[in-house]
């Protein structure tokens, strides 16, 4: 059986997060073999989904079966118990997941049919030498006689994958290629994984830079901090399209959201809210620039060094210095349970039981907690239900998730559509607005401050609040004329 190493805690573990089972089973056509083996997985805590009849013949009938199991080690054990069962014979048991990702969950598919000799000399040889041409003597046709103009690179060195840490390129791949589909799914837009063997920053930045022709847009993927910050800076300065790191800045946009949405249902205000920001990487620091640009004024942040002030030294660095200098006003050198006396929003982007419910209890009427570490959050839901006003997590077995997948795939369709020459933090907060006001005032509640996912009204609306906001700036490529005659 082909599994994975059990990365997340079983009691953790979700029917959405766990271990679907696929088996086939040869079972000798006895009366009461098949309620043997739907005891066996009933006593081990499985649950059974689908069961179909595969093969029938006289003696044997082979079955497929559905098993939503925990953990790679409990589908060790349900097979186990199953093939111990006298007259079952398990002839094949996987992983579906493993399965949804065999040779790859993404393809190049033609836009073009070739259906004769006329279609491939249009398309390949003579025709693709003309628009060759025609690019060269006019460079900008690039952009509506090529995939450019749809087409992001998903860029990562591996270093910060999910939950996992620096697994390398390869090992990254299955989480590109689910990014690719997500941006395909709910953007309409055709992305592809660049995941580069390298985690120096000039050579990963030389390597966007090679490769940026071919796309309308880079967004960066799970590098570690500080390289992330780097790598990012130096693109925006030396390309003309969209450089976006979703890790940071999808993260903030969506953050934003629930945020603006939790202020309407508490009746508390931007400019008074008092937040307490719990991990200072990469995420939190984009996370604390979106609020202070929204006109969030009270923050205080901590790292693994503790509460971040103007003045300190202990594992500073060039965004810490930043944030220090706009954050923590009056200097406070306390711990975090004492910072969150009298707290409005406690932002967790850290790691698991950082905080407790006593600590939480201290914080002011109608607190939000968004604790957003995954797979375990910084504090679970259900510690604080009725203690917190609005619990946000970004696990999806919880009310009010917050997942990247409600901006990125819109707010690349709309830079995309006119062709924005970067991604501003207007267009994030405009961005993050559109999300939060797809929810209609009259429907929303504490369990309720994120449109789901799937609502098909949130990518359209991202679109059209970045595209219109980036207009407005003026930032975007001017419409190449048509000079294809």
């Amino acid at each position: 059986m082909t599994t994975g190493s059990p990365h997340v805690q079983d009691e953790y573990a979700s029917p959405l997060s766990g271990y679907q089972l696929l088996l086939r089973l040869r079972i000798e056509n006895r009366p009461g073999n098949l309620g043997r083996v739907t005891s066996a997985i009933g006593s081990l805590g499985a649950s059974i989904g689908t069961i179909e009849i595969a093969e029938a013949s006289a003696g044997v009938l082979v079955r497929d079966l559905q098993v939503a199991c925990r953990s790679a080690e409990h589908a060790r054990q349900v097979v186990e118990a199953i093939a111990a069962i006298p007259g079952i014979e398990v002839v094949h048991a996987a992983d579906r997941t493993f399965q949804l990702h065999a040779q790859g969950k993404i393809a190049v598919a033609n836009r073009v049919h070739i259906r004769g000799t006329q279609e491939l000399a249009q398309v390949w040889s003579p025709g693709a030498v003309r628009v060759a041409r025609e690019i060269h003597e006019h460079p900008d046709a690039v952009w509506s006689l090529t995939t450019k103009a749809n087409t992001v690179a998903v860029v990562t060195d591996g270093t910060a994958v999910l939950g996992l840490g620096d697994i390398g390129p390869e090992a990254a791949m299955p989480v590109m290629e689910g990014k690719c589909m997500l941006f395909k799914t709910f953007g309409g837009v055709d992305a592809w994984p660049i995941c580069l063997d390298t985690t120096d920053p000039d050579a990963i930045v030389e390597a966007v830079q090679a490769i940026a022709p071919s796309f309308g847009a880079i967004l960066l993927e799970d590098i570690a901090a500080p390289h992330c910050f780097e790598v990012e800076d130096r693109l925006k300065a030396t390309l003309d399209i969209p450089v976006f790191h979703d890790d940071q800045h999808g993260t903030a946009v969506v953050v934003l959201a629930g945020v603006i949405n939790g202020l309407k249902i508490t009746g508390k205000r931007a400019e008074d809210l008092r937040v307490v920001l719990v991990g200072a990487g990469a995420a939190g620091l984009a996370c604390a620039r979106i609020l202070l640009n929204f006109g969030v004024r009270h923050i205080i942040g901590f790292d693994r060094f503790g509460a971040i002030y103007e003045g300190r030294t202990e594992g500073m660095s060039p965004g810490l210095d930043w944030f220090a200098t706009q954050s923590n006003r009056d200097g406070f050198r306390g711990s975090i349970g004492e910072a969150l006396v009298g707290a409005d929003l406690f932002l967790g982007l850290s790691r698991p039981r950082v905080v407790t419910p006593e600590e939480i209890a201290r914080m002011a009427p109608d607190s939000m907690v968004f604790a957003l570490a995954n797979p375990e959050p910084e504090i679970m839901p259900d510690l604080v239900r009725g203690i917190a006003r609005i619990v946000a997590t970004g696990r999806s077995d919880f009310p009010n998730q917050l997942n990247n997948v409600l901006c990125f795939p819109g707010l690349f369709r709309g830079a995309l559509d006119v062709a924005a020459l970067d991604i501003s933090e207007d267009m994030k907060i405009a961005a993050a607005r559109a999300i939060a006001e797809t929810i209609p005032d009259d429907q929303l509640s504490d369990d309720y401050i994120l449109p789901s996912v799937f609502n098909p009204e949130v990518p359209l609306r991202v679109a059209k609040a970045v595209a219109d906001t980036a207009l407005a700036s003026g930032r975007v490529r001017p419409t190449p004329p048509h000079v294809w005659l």
